[in-house]
């Protein structure tokens, strides 16, 4: 049976997933301890004492690894494939989420955007290694505009 990109065995699925999850972390990462690091240090009545939300930080990371799974679960169904499809997807699914705070609501976007570009990337073919190490790019470089704007105040 000829395999097409919507036909991949489940180990591509699963690798997939992970590298999806990845540059969600990624984006996170630099979203939140980067670009909106300050909003963090200001009281507010809604958010959590910053001891309290750095140690549930793995909790919303897991939760990302959900998201991940629905996203390429998604694009599985619709017969979604191809960066450009992937981010728009990404974006549209992110969009639904308009309750939660400006900033939380761009980052999200975003976030599934890049998401959807990376598993748009992986099930039109693109070698996994290169997907990975393009990831691993962007995660990285992240992390250094993150240090960045945290040393810039």
């Amino acid at each position: 049976m000829k395999q097409g990109p919507m036909t991949r065995p489940k180990r591509r699925v699963l690798l997939l997933t992970l590298i999806v999850w990845l540059s969600m972390l990624g984006f996170d990462f630099l979203w939140h301890a980067g670009l909106l690091a300050k909003l963090y240090l200001q009281p507010s009545p809604f958010l959590l004492p910053p001891l309290t939300a750095f140690t549930l930080i793995p909790v919303g990371y897991l939760s990302f690894l959900l998201l991940a799974f629905l996203l390429l679960w998604l694009m599985l169904r619709l017969n979604l494939a191809g960066w450009r499809e992937g981010a728009i997807f990404g974006l549209e699914l992110g969009g639904l989420a308009v309750s939660l705070l400006m900033g939380w609501f761009i980052g999200q976007t975003l976030e599934l955007a890049i998401a959807g570009a990376v598993a748009g990337s992986g099930l039109a073919g693109m070698r996994l290694s290169r997907l990975f190490g393009v990831v691993i790019v962007f995660v990285l470089l992240s992390i250094v505009t993150t240090i960045i704007l945290q040393s810039l105040g």
